[in-house]
């Protein structure tokens, strides 16, 4: 078995995918687009698919960790 490389959260880009936060939270893409219809955790949608990207400081609040200044 691969061990996957350490996340890190200074090397994550500002604004995220659901696979990346998925990842990141370990649960699945899909109770990702659904605490973003409620709110939990707010989406960007992007281009005319209206792809979600979700910003870096919201993942790091929900997961109670402040981000640097």
């Amino acid at each position: 078995m691969v061990a996957k490389p350490k996340i890190r959260i200074d090397d994550l880009p500002d604004l995220l995918t659901v696979r990346e936060v998925s990842e990141l939270l370990r649960v699945s893409p899909l109770t990702i687009k659904r605490w973003g219809k409620r709110g939990k955790l707010p989406a960007i949608r992007i281009n005319s698919r209206g792809d979600r990207r979700y910003k870096k400081e919201a993942v790091l609040w929900l997961l109670g960790i402040q981000a640097k200044e």
